[in-house]
């Protein structure tokens, strides 16, 4: 593909733009004023933050509030800082060079390089859609009883739900997701006020506690934490759907476009982290305080809630959060691995075949550990999944780093001094935290 030099940066000619179906569909009104701007750009930050409150992420919220009350809330607010730079840097590569991360990848790394990147990438999305299933087929399971291996092939479904939204706009797939999100919010409200948490040692938990380094179980939990704070095919989802929107494509028009994108992702973000503190929040108001300290599993802690609380719905509510979850997070998926995979390859591929072959992938071992071990293994295969997420996140963040840095690429929305130097520190900070959990995991320390 040939390219060349314009005063925004790097152009690419006879480029096949990304999510091309619905590549500017949504129109951003010129002349409105900017609440109906914002409006126009509403929706990818919420697609984004669904990859923060997935159910790979319960498990660790659950642990560390049983097991350290309010103390690792400090932990979700650093992460959370954390997601919002790396997400920036995401939406700001899709915006000023009209392309997706995995199609940057192509067009810059050898082929060789490339395709490695794309076969790591494939593993992650697999990995992302096997957490996806298993924290549905739990709800499902605590909802209405459904045995762990009907519930498998139940999910299978969800591609023809997706199917249906994606053809009926982007528009409508945002929506879902909003609704699957609010849904998730009422559900931990109920959960908040029924556990009547404290305010003041809620308000001490955000404050940074020295004690998190000094014990060393809290120190493992919050790396997993940290570790799994941003999914690595939220970077390349964010870099592709923010060019759904039809904004001009000149440099104001790009600096107009970062800026509402930004502060769409930013507000969406804080939705997650409240999310993400509100289960660790009823963990801790609860689990903790109760003495139940050792409390990290899913199952564990849906049957706990209720005797608790003194009330049958916290448990219906704590399941239906976590059938929006895996849903919302299925919609995200399917997204992402259409992108990763015509943006590496260059290639198209029918929807429905793509997130076919995705789920499949991801249903056969999930089918067989729960026909084996039952709804225990499922629960480590989630643990399995996030290591596996965690190990190509380095691979996902060094490129965009490195590409948001680079003057011949980005042009005058090159990352200024300050971001550069932030972005490489959080970057190394994650790489490491990661490198570190995925040693500890394979020495079979925890």
């Amino acid at each position: 593909m040939k390219k060349k030099k314009s005063s925004i940066g790097w152009r690419y000619e006879n480029k096949h733009p990304s999510l091309s179906e619905v590549f500017s569909s949504v129109s951003v009104p010129q002349q409105k004023g900017i609440w109906k701007k914002l409006f126009a750009f509403t929706g990818p930050g919420l697609l984004i933050a669904v990859g923060y409150m997935d159910p790979g992420n319960w498990a660790t919220d659950i642990a560390g509030g049983a097991k350290f009350g309010y103390m690792l809330l400090s932990v979700i607010f650093i992460s959370n800082f954390f997601a919002i730079i790396l997400q920036h840097l995401a939406l700001k590569l899709g915006i000023v060079c009209e392309r997706d991360l995995a199609q940057a990848c192509r067009d810059h790394y050898p082929t060789l390089i490339s395709f490695i990147l794309w076969i790591l990438c494939e593993i992650a999305i697999s990995a992302c859609d096997l957490a996806e299933i298993i924290g549905s087929v739990l709800a499902l399971k605590l909802l209405f009883g459904i045995p762990i291996t009907w519930g498998v092939l139940i999910t299978v479904i969800d591609v023809l739900i997706i199917l249906f939204f994606q053809y009926k706009g982007f528009r409508y797939i945002e929506s879902v997701v909003a609704a699957l999100i609010f849904t998730i919010l009422v559900c931990f409200s109920f959960e908040i006020i029924s556990s009547k948490p404290e305010i003041f040692p809620i308000l001490k938990g955000i404050i940074p506690n020295p004690e998190i380094m000094k014990n060393s179980h809290s120190f493992y939990i919050s790396i997993g934490i940290l570790g799994a704070t941003v999914m690595p095919h939220n970077l390349y989802l964010h870099s592709s759907i923010i060019q759904t929107r039809d904004y001009p494509r000149t440099i104001e028009g790009k600096k107009m476009a970062i800026k509402y994108a930004t502060i769409d992702s930013t507000l969406s973000l804080s939705l997650a982290f409240f999310i993400n503190a509100a289960i660790l929040i009823l963990s801790a108001s609860t689990f903790h305080k109760a003495g139940h300290t050792e409390v990290a599993d899913i199952m564990d802690a849906h049957k706990l809630l209720s005797p608790i609380l003194g009330s049958s719905l916290a448990g219906v509510f704590f399941a239906l959060a976590l059938l929006a979850s895996g849903q919302n997070s299925t919609l995200t998926g399917t997204l992402a691995g259409q992108i990763v995979m015509e943006g590496f390859l260059n290639i198209k591929f029918k929807p429905w075949i793509r997130r076919l072959i995705t789920r499949l992938i991801a249903i056969v071992p999930a089918m067989i550990v729960s026909i084996v071990y039952g709804e225990k293994g499922t629960t480590e295969l989630l643990i399995i999944s996030q290591i596996i997420l965690s190990v190509q996140l380095s691979f996902a963040i060094v490129p965009l780093v490195n590409f948001t840095g680079d003057s011949e690429k980005m042009g005058p929305f090159v990352n200024g001094p300050i971001l550069k130097i932030l972005a490489w520190v959080i970057t190394i900070i994650i790489v490491l935290l990661n490198l570190f959990l995925l040693y500890d995991t394979l020495l079979g320390r925890r």
